[in-house]
């Protein structure tokens, strides 16, 4: 087939599916909720069980105090969730906004949306022995 018919044709295809997608609404980010959050790090690091679980109000991040004591903080991406350990992170807060710069070249930060009282709760948690 000639470039010149195969390069529309799969243009054309892709936008059509990503259209698709979004009509029949399944192009929405992953929202988090408790049980979503549990099952998101038990599925990455199955033992180290959350004991404590803070969701954003975006429900796109969750920060969790875990039963070896440490902080995890499970984020949305797309339609799926990560789960990092929050060990050596530095909190950067900002007026709507909190940034964690992880020393993981994988995922060196996050900026998660929060407003202050939520942020005030986050760092509580953090603080919590």
């Amino acid at each position: 087939m000639p470039l010149e018919i195969l390069g529309p044709m799969v243009v054309v295809g892709i936008v059509g599916i990503a259209l698709l997608l979004r009509y029949l609404g399944l192009a929405k980010p992953f929202q988090l909720t408790g049980e979503h959050t549990r099952t998101a790090w038990l599925r990455e690091v199955p033992n180290d069980v959350p004991v404590k679980i803070l969701i954003a109000k975006s429900r796109q991040s969750a920060l969790l105090r875990l039963a070896s004591g440490q902080l995890g903080l499970v984020s949305v991406m797309g339609a799926d969730t990560t789960a990092r350990y929050l060990t050596d992170a530095t909190w950067h807060h900002a007026n709507k906004a909190l940034t964690l710069k992880l020393p993981d070249f994988t995922a060196p930060h996050f900026t998660i949306p929060l407003e202050p009282q939520e942020q005030a709760q986050w760092a509580a948690l953090r603080d919590a022995p």
